[in-house]
């Protein structure tokens, strides 16, 4: 397989291309988050990151500094060293659709640290018999792999930070679909958000006796009116509701930076409703849990707009190393991380159902699913196998307005 490029090549084509191996078909990738560079280069900017045990698509290859090897090209204005990888004659994972969603809204199986805690060992077999190698308390959350008996006894959990813990000892997490609404151009949705909304005959009038809408009910809303700074959403004839208990979306500014039909997400922190718009067109609706802190505390979700710096499948969060925290918490492998701004971002939240709510630590929390399709529609696109992506010039990160 050789590769060639004139002046009016592809970006990821590099003149002096050199030849490859007839039998190489794939790059497969030796390391856990190995990194893939935007320039065959020493100093390049990172494009991204790939799961160990992918094989990426082989395009071409270059020598050049930084490598003894070759510079491979695997993507889009993307590269890995041939010193840390290897030649494969396997084909490389099957491509996807750049929004596809996941078959699964949750990348793992998750649990939580069970009220005694829980310990972890480095090898099952030495389980519980030797002094642990960690120790989580109640409440933390961990990833898991797959599971095994020891020798006939109780099931064990493997992390994916390689630890093997005592399923007795852990709490798996609760299943939540709740999914926002597609929109076809109208904000014409809302969610009742308390445990019941009564029904009122007029805005502020009486109530239907015995009619009410549960928590998470999704409602098409007909009419808006306001009445002494409360906002009535007629959702069929003679029924009305209140923002009290519901909550609907509100036209966003547009912002200044955006280009002409670009993706980008407003996010309404006094309403705690995420949407998604395409130019100036609503696509897509959902709640949020947003920040519990104001102004300028670091519990608060930062106000202006600004652009997703980095998407991961997932990463560990925690506030371990804050002295300060009346309350730690650790949460493994969180899915679908999108930070906009240093540490804040949106990403899927299974560990409470507050949709609609403020109560993250400064972050966006989404449903699981409603994470995963964000991910998938937002930029940078993440290819198959790949863990992380970084904005460049071919693809800016999607712009996030917070009001």
């Amino acid at each position: 397989m050789a590769s060639s490029a004139g002046a009016a090549g592809p970006p990821w084509v590099t003149a002096g291309d050199q030849a490859l191996p007839e039998d190489a078909r794939s790059v497969q990738i030796l390391r856990s988050d190995e990194p893939v560079w935007l320039r065959p280069q020493p100093g390049a900017s990172r494009r991204g990151s790939v799961a160990d045990g992918t094989r990426l698509p082989l395009y071409g290859a270059v020598r050049g500094p930084g490598c003894r090897g070759r510079w491979l090209s695997v993507g889009p204005v993307a590269w890995v060293c041939e010193d840390v990888v290897a030649l494969s004659a396997e084909p490389p994972v099957p491509a996807r659709r750049a929004d596809a969603l996941p078959t699964d809204p949750l990348p793992h199986r998750y649990h939580f640290a069970g009220p005694q805690g829980a310990l972890g060992y480095s090898s099952l077999l030495n389980a519980e018999a030797v002094p642990p190698d960690a120790e989580l308390e109640p409440g933390f959350a961990v990833a898991v792999t797959a599971s095994a008996i020891r020798g006939g006894g109780d099931p064990f959990g493997l992390t994916t930070k390689g630890l093997w813990i005592p399923l007795r000892d852990l709490i798996p997490a609760r299943r939540f679909d709740f999914e926002g609404a597609t929109l076809n151009g109208s904000l014409d949705v809302g969610w009742v958000f308390t445990q019941s909304a009564e029904v009122y005959r007029s805005p502020g009038g009486k109530r239907h006796d015995g009619v009410a809408h549960s928590q998470f009910t999704p409602l098409t809303v007909l009419e808006v009116v306001e009445r002494a700074r409360r906002r009535w959403f007629r959702v069929g004839p003679e029924h009305w509701v209140s923002d009290r208990d519901v909550r609907a979306p509100t036209v966003a500014p547009i912002p200044s930076e955006l280009v002409a039909r670009e993706r980008w997400i407003d996010v309404d922190v006094d309403n705690q409703i995420l949407v998604s718009y395409e130019g100036t067109r609503p696509v897509f609706a959902t709640l949020v849990s947003t920040g519990r802190g104001k102004g300028k505390s670091e519990l608060a979700t930062p106000k202006g707009t600004h652009r997703i710096w980095v998407k991961l499948v997932s990463t560990d969060m925690d506030n371990l190393e804050n002295a300060e925290a009346s309350r730690y918490y650790a949460i493994q492998d969180v899915p679908w991380v999108m930070f906009f701004k240093r540490g804040y971002g949106l990403h899927g939240t299974f560990w409470h159902r507050s949709f609609g709510k403020v109560r993250s630590h400064g972050c966006v929390n989404l449903t699981p699913k409603d994470a995963a399709r964000v991910f998938a529609w937002t930029n940078p696109r993440l290819p198959a196998g790949w863990t992380a992506a970084l904005p460049n010039d071919y693809e800016p990160g999607t712009l996030i307005q917070v009001r």
